[in-house]
């Protein structure tokens, strides 16, 4: 998936319905609200919310930095 993908602004969290930011690696979503990441395999977004990882708040911190600053 790329940053421009028109798919991604029609996808949202399974758990805060909120929407969700494309890493900078490409290979998963990042839900800044709830620190959950959603892996994508072979091009296809994991929703479902048992697919999401929780991140501690130091690799959310990291997330954060990557992504250009605030929740979204």
């Amino acid at each position: 998936m790329k940053p421009d993908d028109p798919l991604l602004a029609l996808l949202a969290c399974p758990l805060d319905k909120g929407p969700l930011r494309l890493l900078p690696d490409g290979d998963a979503l990042y839900n800044p609200r709830l620190h959950r990441r959603y892996p994508i395999v072979d091009g296809v977004p994991q929703l479902l919310p048992s697919s999401g990882e929780q991140l501690a708040e130091d690799a959310h911190e990291r997330l954060l930095k990557q992504l250009g600053g605030g929740v979204t």
